[in-house]
C-alpha cells in the first residue's frame, strides 16, 4: 500500500509543479512575442508613412527581413474611403503569396474572424491577439494584431506563430499534451511496472520461504530446502543463510540432546552410588540415637532433591531440543488427556482424588513429540499436588474453527492474587502454603509451568490461569487447531 500510494502521490505533485514552471514560461514567452511584434510593427512604421512611394514588393522585402525563424507576417491595408465598409488589402506578406492564393487567404481570414479585430483594431488603435486552431485541428496558432495609423488610411501587421513552437511550452494547449510529458507518462508507467513485478516477486518469494519453513518444522523436507525452492536470484543469500541457519539450529539441537544425556549420567551415577552407601549406614544406625538419624534423613532428602534437579534440568534441555528440532506433527489432544490420565491413575487413587474428562470432538494441534505431553503431565501433576483428598479435578477439550481449548480446574487452595502473575514465572513454585524461589522443597524444581508456557507459546497458543469462584485454580490453554495459524 505504501509502494502504491508513492506512486500515486508522486507524479501528481511532480506534474503541477512543472506545470507551474511552464505557465510562468508560457507568460514569459507570450510576453516576448508581443514586443517583438511591436518592435517589428515600429521599424515598419516609416515605411508606412511614405506608402505612396513604397511598392508591394519593397513592402514583401521588408518583412520578409523580419520572417526568418518562420513567423507568418501579414500587412493589410484599409483605405480612409472604405473604413465604414470595413473593407481591407492583402498588401504584402512574408512568406510572398502566390497571387491565385489571395483570396483563399482572405477568405481564412475572414472564416477565423480576424478581419473583424482588424476594424475594431484600427477603431481603437489599440493590440490584439487572436488563438485559433487550423482547420485539420492539430495546429494552433497565435497571432497578434497591431494597428498603425497613416495619413492615407489604417495599416494592419498581423503577426502569426505556431504555438508549438515556442521553446517546447504547452502554449495553446493543455499541459500534459506535451510530448515530453507524454514521454515522461510512458517511462513512469514502465518503471511502475517493473517495480510492482519485483515487488511480487519478492512477495512470492517471502511467501515461498514461509512455506518452506512450516514444512522443515514438520519435517516433510530435507536439506537445502530454501535453496532449492528459490527463483529469484537477488535472494539466493538469503536463502543460503536461512538454510545454513536450520543446519545449525539442528547440530545445536543435537548437542544440547546429548549434552543432557552425559550430564544426566554423570549427576545420577553418583547420587546412586552415594544412596547406596547409604543403606548399610542407616541399618547399623541404632534406633536410639536420634541425632544420627536426622542427619541421615536430611542427607536422603537432599539426594532426592539434588536427583529432582538433574530430572529437570535433562527434561528441560531434551524439551529444548525437541523445540528445535523435532517436527510439528498433528497430534490429538484428546489422546495426550488420556495418556496423562493413565500415567496418574495411581497418584490420584492414592490421594483420593477424583478426574473428570469432558472431550470434545477434532482437537487435533501440530506440535512436537512430546511438546504437548509435557504441557498436559505438568499441568495436570500440578493440580493434583494441590488438591486435597476427596476433590474433583475437571479437564475440559473443546475445538471450534480454528483453536482448541483446554481448561483444568481443581479445588486447591489457589493462589494468592499478588502472585498468581508469576505463577509461570521459571523458578516459581508454590508448596505448602509459601512462596518459594530457588529453595523449593524436595522434587520440585520451579521449572514445571515455566516450561508449560515455553512450550504452549512455541506453539503459537496461549496459557492463563485464574482463580476459581468457591476456590481452587484454572489453567486455560489456547492452541492454533491442525490448519489454521
Amino acid at each position: 500500500m505504501a509502494l502504491v500510494g508513492i506512486f500515486v502521490a508522486l507524479p501528481v505533485a511532480l506534474y503541477f509543479q512543472f506545470e507551474s514552471a511552464d505557465r510562468q514560461t508560457r507568460e514569459l514567452v507570450t510576453r516576448a512575442i508581443q514586443d517583438r511584434s511591436n518592435l517589428i510593427a515600429d521599424a515598419l512604421r516609416s515605411v508606412l508613412k511614405e506608402s505612396g512611394t513604397a511598392s508591394p514588393l519593397a513592402l514583401n522585402n521588408a518583412l520578409a527581413k523580419y520572417s526568418s525563424d518562420g513567423t507568418v507576417l501579414k500587412l493589410m491595408f484599409q483605405p480612409t474611403a472604405e473604413r465604414e465598409a470595413g473593407r481591407f488589402f492583402l498588401v504584402a506578406s512574408a512568406p510572398q503569396l502566390r497571387r491565385d492564393d489571395v483570396m483563399a487567404e482572405l477568405e481564412e481570414l475572414g472564416h477565423r474572424g480576424i478581419l473583424q479585430r482588424l476594424s475594431q483594431a484600427c477603431m481603437w488603435d489599440a493590440t490584439d491577439e487572436i488563438r485559433y486552431r487550423q482547420r485539420d485541428g492539430t495546429v494552433e496558432l497565435l497571432t497578434s494584431i497591431i494597428p498603425i495609423r497613416t495619413s492615407s488610411g489604417c495599416w494592419v501587421m498581423t503577426s502569426t506563430h505556431v504555438t508549438s513552437e515556442f521553446l517546447n511550452t504547452s502554449i495553446g494547449r493543455p499541459y500534459w499534451e506535451t510530448r515530453e510529458i507524454r514521454v515522461a507518462a510512458i517511462i513512469y508507467f514502465v518503471v511502475a511496472v517493473l517495480a510492482f513485478l519485483v515487488a511480487f516477486s519478492i512477495r512470492l518469494s517471502l511467501r515461498r520461504f514461509r512455506s518452506v519453513a512450516n514444512e522443515i518444522s514438520q519435517g516433510r523436507i530435507g536439506d537445502d530446502a530454501f535453496v532449492r525452492r528459490n527463483v529469484v536470484p537477488e535472494l539466493s543469500t538469503v536463502a543460503a543463510d536461512f538454510d545454513k541457519l536450520v543446519h545449525d539450529l539442528r547440530r545445536v539441537s543435537r548437542q544440547i540432546r546429548q549434552s543432557a544425556e552425559d550430564n544426566a549420567h554423570s549427576f545420577k551415577t553418583p547420587l546412586a552410588a552415594i544412596r547406596s552407601a547409604l543403606e548399610p549406614v542407616r541399618r547399623a544406625m541404632p534406633e536410639s540415637d536420634a541425632r544420627a538419624r536426622r542427619a541421615i534423613e536430611i542427607v536422603d532428602s537432599s539426594l532426592a532433591r539434588l536427583l529432582g534437579l538433574v530430572n529437570a534440568a535433562q527434561s528441560y534441555d531434551i524439551s529444548t531440543a525437541e523445540m528445535l528440532e523435532a517436527p510439528r506433527v498433528p497430534t490429538d489432544v484428546a489422546q495426550t488427556i488420556g495418556d496423562a490420565a493413565r500415567h496418574f491413575r495411581e497418584i490420584l487413587a492414592n490421594r483420593d482424588v477424583r478426574l473428570i474428562r469432558r472431550i470434545g470432538e477434532g482437537a487435533v494441534v501440530r506440535a512436537g513429540r512430546g511438546m504437548l505431553e509435557l504441557v498436559v503431565q505438568n499441568v495436570v501433576e500440578n493440580a493434583i499436588s494441590f488438591s486435597p483428598s476427596g476433590s474433583t479435578i475437571v479437564i475440559t477439550l473443546t475445538a471450534n474453527e480454528k483453536t482448541v481449548e483446554l481448561e483444568i480446574d481443581d479445588e486447591g487452595p489457589g493462589i494468592d492474587p499478588v502472585m498468581i502473575d508469576h505463577v509461570f514465572d521459571r523458578y516459581f513454585s508454590l508448596r505448602s502454603g509459601r512462596a518459594e524461589g530457588h529453595g523449593e522443597p524436595a522434587g520440585h524444581s520451579g521449572l514445571g509451568l515455566w516450561l508449560v508456557r515455553r512450550n504452549v507459546e512455541t506453539l503459537g497458543g496461549q496459557v492463563s490461569a485464574t482463580n476459581r469462584i468457591g476456590g481452587g485454580l484454572s489453567v486455560v490453554i489456547v492452541l492454533p487447531r491442525s490448519g489454521h495459524r
